[in-house]
């Protein structure tokens, strides 16, 4: 992990984040990826669009993956739903994520701020995108991935 991404995300909040992840698809057939750079090179949401399509995440049977991505240094954060979880939830919902994440992030608390709007995806994703049952399985790495 860089060490920009190292001090946003201490050990215990790289383990929160990663439990908040967890968390998040456990009830759900979605499926959750939080991404970490140092700058966005541009638009952010253009970012998280490109880095969407290169982590794989496009590859869900239903479509519903979610990408949370910050870039630190450049003060950026997006997210980016495919176009199942996207049609269900809209672009105020992840408006409002993110500006929860900003007013954790003001008081210094990231992995409360990243844990708290991977809750409330995931609160989205066993509504739209219920738990398929034993045929269900974790089709992305849950790992925290870094640029």
């Amino acid at each position: 992990m860089s060490e920009t991404a190292k001090k946003l995300l201490d050990a215990a909040g790289q383990k929160a984040v990663l439990q908040a992840i967890k968390q998040a698809e456990a009830a759900s057939s979605g499926e959750v990826r939080v991404h970490l750079e140092d700058y966005s090179r541009g638009d952010a949401l253009a970012r998280a669009a490109f880095l969407f399509n290169k982590l794989g995440m496009r590859n869900t049977i239903a479509r519903n993956g979610v990408l949370l991505y910050i870039a630190v240094k450049d003060h950026q954060i997006s997210i980016y739903g495919d176009e199942g979880i996207d049609a269900a939830v809209g672009k105020a919902f992840w408006e409002a994520e993110i500006a929860l994440m900003v007013t954790h992030f003001k008081q210094g608390d990231y992995a409360g701020g990243i844990s708290k709007a991977l809750e409330q995806i995931g609160d989205k994703l066993r509504i739209y995108f219920p738990h398929q049952g034993t045929n269900d399985q974790n089709e992305l790495s849950d790992e925290i991935s870094v640029g």
